[in-house]
């Protein structure tokens, strides 16, 4: 008895996807063959492993390879792999719906652009819907590895919506997606385009890609291996290139493996390829892409496939938690250790004492590439730090025993740097500290211009103190672990005791008894709005500015954890005046005790908003700007 098909229509987002690919215009679209293949290559690669513990799941066909065919006169192409295979169910979840949230960042990232490029389906996990960028019907043939022949399952699809669903019985394992060509689409019905696709994209996929043999054009040799089976042949390299001496292996074919890897158009910045070999072996090839990844702060901590973990090649898992941690999530490469158990769980591999060495030489690794590019490559380093600085500032807190080679890595913005460009080294800033000076100031904000411009940096320019500028809202949470870098304290500009010679003291403390009505003043008008009230050392021009206690938190970061949700306790701030400013100077005078409040809580609210405070009324300081002006 024939079943019936099922029509199902896609997800929402499945369906936005779609009609992105079927209506828009792309300048890549031999991306299809890149991403079928991949996806085939993972098949294989999650039988490999499966078969381990049950080598049952390999009867009827031992050899995992990937077959690519073409029919011009019913114009599809035909991609088949001898992987892993899908039941119904999972069918239905990896081609009909997205369990995880890469299609909304994939919609996302193209929701500014004018068209879209196919160059970033990969990048998402949505590659198989490229097969739409040149077919106008998708079918797909599939059984897993294990089910009986009568479990298989046939999808087809036209990108309009719908899919339909219904039982097949399939002699053999794996998964067959046939494309359908639209119209115009005939360039990839040439063999030896295909072969080109092939060899460009996927020449080192681990697992043979076979083709149908064809008479090559008059004048060229054929390059392709024979393969024992009659009518085909190999059209890959087929070997995993980490495995080659490096002295064997060219820029070009590293840069090749890469994109292959990563799903990226771009070259990566810098590689290290290195063989460790002794009581325990494993080759390592890490990437430093020279792009971020789009979802590399959306979500990427908790989704990371950007590392490969095999086992004498065998491909173990996507591992990047248990191979590099979380602040070094961009790089892109594989591990392939000799050694390690088979068998083992995440678990356990957490536990694992070889894996943790692993785990070192990886960071080693990568910290060793980027501090090169710092030395040998600066364009490609501030590149670096532009898409990654960040991201590797998260080391400080995560990684306290590479703290100070971390630190010496970061890269910021300063009052005696090019505008809000991030080029000073916490080395450069040193050797240019004044005589005496013995610590590092900075201060943060929640924006450059809001740091550039804070009130509390005008002593530090009236003494030619230079002040690191830290603009970016990680930066708090850096330094509340980065306590010193090379025996120097970092200190905050708004904390503590400011760096003032006897004679300044003397000033200081004459100019507070000289102001002491004043502050009195202050205090009674403002009453519980505040902790204190005391004379500025840090201010020349403004008139009033926050300061903080030495543990306190800077009022946008306060305002930030609060937006998110978090319980920030409430901080009464602590008000300084400068009591040589008009307006200070006016509020003394002011014998109208109504204009002198307006006047105080103006002091308190400039300095609140210059901090990166919110108001708690806006409303009502802009009524009492207006009484003040009129």
């Amino acid at each position: 008895m024939t079943a019936t098909p099922e029509t199902r229509k896609f997800e929402a987002e499945v369906a936005q996807v779609l009609h992105l690919v079927t209506h828009s215009l792309y300048s890549h679209k031999e991306i299809f063959l890149r991403e079928l293949i991949s996806n085939a290559s993972d098949a294989c690669d999650k039988l490999r492993f499966e078969s381990i513990a049950q080598p049952d799941l390999l009867a009827g066909e031992a050899e995992l390879r990937i077959d690519v065919s073409w029919d011009k006169d019913a114009r599809t192409i035909t991609i088949r792999d001898t992987g892993i295979g899908m039941s119904r169910e999972e069918v239905v979840a990896n081609i009909g719906s997205i369990a995880s949230s890469g299609t909304r960042r994939f919609l996302e990232a193209l929701g500014s652009e004018q068209k879209a490029d196919a160059r970033l389906i990969g990048q998402f996990g949505v590659g198989f819907y490229s097969a739409f960028v040149v077919a106008d019907r998708v079918t797909v043939l599939t059984r897993r590895a294990g089910d009986p022949a009568d479990a298989g399952v046939r999808w087809e699809s036209d990108g309009r919506g719908e899919y339909t669903l219904e039982p097949a019985t399939l002699e053999a394992r794996g998964t067959t997606v046939v494309l359908h060509l639209k119209e115009g689409e005939d360039e990839f019905l040439d063999g030896w385009k295909l072969r080109a696709l092939v060899r460009k994209y996927s020449d080192h996929v681990a697992f043979p890609i076979r083709m149908p043999k064809e008479a090559p054009p008059a004048g060229e040799e054929d390059e392709a291996k024979a393969d024992p089976a009659p009518g085909w042949e190999t059209a890959n390299d087929a070997s995993a290139l980490w495995t080659r001496p490096k002295s064997e292996i060219t820029d070009e074919e590293y840069q090749n493996f890469y994109k292959s890897l990563g799903h990226d158009f771009n070259d990566a910045a810098a590689w290290s390829h290195n063989r460790v070999e002794g009581s325990q072996s494993f080759t390592t090839l890490l990437y430093i892409p020279s792009q971020p990844p789009f979802d590399l702060m959306m979500g990427g901590r908790d989704e990371r496939k950007g590392l490969k973990l095999y086992i004498k090649r065998v491909f173990i898992m996507d591992a990047a938690e248990e191979l590099l941690p979380n602040y070094l999530r961009f790089v892109r490469g594989v591990v392939d250790a000799d050694d390690l158990p088979l068998n083992v769980s995440r678990e356990i591999l957490q536990q694992n004492r070889q894996l943790e060495r692993i785990r070192g030489a990886c960071v080693k690794r990568v910290l060793d590439l980027v501090e090169k590019l710092s030395r040998d490559e600066p364009e490609k380093f501030a590149a670096f730090i532009k898409a990654f600085g960040n991201t590797l500032k998260e080391g400080i807190v995560e990684d306290p025993g590479n703290r100070e080679r971390i630190a010496k890595l970061l890269r910021f913005a300063s009052t005696k740097g090019e505008g809000d460009a991030r080029t000073v080294s916490l080395d450069d800033y040193i050797a240019r500290m004044a005589a005496g000076q013995d610590a590092i100031w900075y201060v943060t904000a929640d924006g450059y211009r809001a740091a550039a411009g804070s009130p509390q940096l005008e002593r530090f320019r009236a003494k030619d103190i230079e002040v690191l500028l830290m603009s970016d809202r990680i930066d708090e949470w850096m330094l509340g672990h980065l306590r010193e870098y090379a025996g120097k304290p970092l200190k905050h500009v708004a904390k503590g005791e400011l760096p003032l010679d006897e004679a300044e003291k003397q000033q200081q403390e004459e100019a507070a008894q000289a102001a002491a009505p004043l502050l009195e003043r202050i205090s009674s008008l403002l009453g519980d709005r505040v902790e204190a009230v005391r004379v500025s050392a840090r201010l020349t021009d403004s008139p009033s500015c926050l300061a903080l206690s030495e543990w306190e938190m800077a009022p946008h970061l306060a305002h930030l954890l609060r937006e998110a949700g978090q319980d920030v306790p409430e901080q009464k701030p602590t008000l300084e005046i400068n009591p040589q400013h008009a307006l200070a100077r006016k509020l003394l005078g002011e014998h109208d005790d109504a204009r002198a409040g307006d006047l105080a809580q103006l002091l308190l609210e400039q300095a609140q908003l210059a901090a990166g405070a919110p108001l708690a009324d806006p409303a009502a300081f802009v009524q009492r700007v207006n009484r003040l002006l009129a």
